[in-house]
């Protein structure tokens, strides 16, 4: 019974911890051209799901990708850096929760471009998003689908 009401007290003292945990992986910054109206869009967007985000305009996106090694077919609107993961462009909330819980060695993912529809984009989606993986090295093949929404 001791074994019991320990266990029970040290996994009532865990959850805290967890839950602070989660709070520490939704916070990151978004680089954005400063003249974009869908990239703040898209800050607002993160903001509603749950995501604490400073947003910092910058004129060099191209220096910083180089930076973070994102492929130049890979770039989309803006850059997000979230819990140590780049996030390329207007990737719906729900793979930035898979990639931040499955925390797969990669570099990040990505949805290049700017697809009508998506998060922080104004128009209709006409076809499921493809995001793609950011690969953790530099390499030749093609980039790996992460998951198609």
């Amino acid at each position: 019974m001791l074994k019991l009401r320990t266990l029970l007290f040290l996994t009532a003292l865990m959850l805290p911890l967890r839950a602070l945990a989660d709070d520490a992986a939704k916070t990151g910054t978004l680089y954005k051209d400063p003249n974009c109206g869908c990239c703040q869009e898209y800050a607002n967007y993160l903001r509603q799901n749950g995501y604490e985000l400073s947003v910092v305009p910058t004129e060099d996106l191209g220096g910083l990708r180089h930076e973070h090694r994102v492929p130049e077919e890979l770039a989309g609107c803006h850059m997000a850096v979230i819990d140590g993961y780049v996030v390329e462009g207007h990737v719906p909330v729900d793979m930035i929760n898979r990639l931040l819980g499955e925390r797969p060695a990669i570099k990040g993912i990505s949805l290049p471009g700017m697809p009508m529809g998506s998060p922080g984009m104004s128009g209709k989606k006409s076809e499921p998003f493809t995001v793609l993986e950011i690969a953790a090295e530099k390499s030749d093949d093609a980039p790996r689908v992460y998951g198609v929404e």
